[in-house]
Formats: structure tokens, sequence, C-alpha cells
């Protein structure tokens, strides 16, 4: 694998922001020959596939000003530093939907967009929620309304493009997958 690699002869950071950082990087090419690559460094998130007693999955609408439209995502956050993927799922559930759990599980972690970017998302399963009396706030910046869907519900909104983004449709198919197998 060593062939494939791209030696970094250079790198300077063009923007420094509070969830993204971005950083220009002249490489030699396995060949030999030079490029650009253009990175965003990210410190890392969570998703939560939160499952009710209903069988019901847990998810927030909001808007999304990088596509400018809403859409149904299941809750997730980006870790803050220092901080451990299951405390952060811990708390993201709580913030966002009011829920605590009494079973967090991890099930797989993915890269976003490994092309230009690192952020590794961690998917965790939530079970036993129950609503928390006074849940944690959302961020002052965050506005979400909290959703139930069934499984059924859930594959007709990735359908209908309501739910459009990797992490949810991935979290819908592998409890749908789950259902199909008897587990």
């Amino acid at each position: 694998m060593d062939h494939l690699i791209e030696k970094t002869l250079s790198k300077k950071t063009i923007f420094e922001g509070k969830v993204i950082d971005l950083h220009i990087e002249e490489v030699e090419l396995p060949n030999g020959k030079p490029s650009t690559r253009e990175i965003i460094k990210h410190p890392g998130a969570v998703a939560i596939l939160a499952i009710t007693d209903e069988n019901k999955i847990v998810m927030v609408q909001q808007y999304r000003k990088a596509l400018e439209k809403v859409i149904v995502e299941i809750p997730a956050g980006k870790l803050e530093k220092g901080e451990k993927p299951k405390d952060t799922a811990r708390r993201e559930l709580e913030e966002e939907t009011g829920y605590i759990c009494e079973n967090l599980a991890p099930l797989t972690s993915f890269y976003t967009s490994p092309g230009f970017a690192d952020e590794l998302v961690h998917v965790y399963l939530a079970k036993g929620l129950s609503k928390k009396e006074n849940p944690a706030s959302l961020d002052e910046d965050e506005f979400v309304d909290v959703l139930e869907l069934t499984i059924e519900q859930a594959i007709t909104y990735i359908k209908e493009q309501k739910i459009h983004d990797a992490k949810t449709a991935f979290a819908v198919q592998y409890l749908q997958l789950q259902q199909a197998l008897g587990e």
C-alpha cells in the first residue's frame, strides 16, 4: 500500500472556524509529480439511531442553510474537544430530542467525504428511551422539531428526499436490514 501514499510537501492554513479548518496541502503523488489538495479538518461527530419502545425512530427536522431546505435527520452533533463519542451521543440525544437512554451501543463509524474532509461520524444505537423532565437545551443557534417515524414512514421520507443525508439514510437502512434478518 505504500505505493499509494501522497507525501505532504507543504501545508498552509487558509481558514480556522468554529466547526472546520481549511488547509491547502502541496503533495508529491506516488508517481513523483506535484499536486494540490484542499482539505477540511473536522473534530468528528456522532449520530444516534434512537428507537422508542413503540419501535419508532426519533428524528429531528431542521433547516440546513448549506442546502437551503428543511430535512429530517437522526440526532447528531459535533464532538467537543476532549469529549468521548459516547458522551457526545448522550448529550446530543438529550439536547436535540429531550430523550435519555438506558442502552447506548456503537454501531459503526464512517468518513463523510474522504476526498476532501477528515470528518469521522460515530453512529450509536439508543434504546430504553425516556423523556427527561428538564432536558439540556439546544445550542442557541439550533432550532429543531422532534419527530417519531415508523420504518415505513422513514423509507417514504427517503424516497421523497425529506430524509436526504447519508447518516440518516444509513441508519434507516441499517434498521430495515435488522428487521429483515429478524434481529
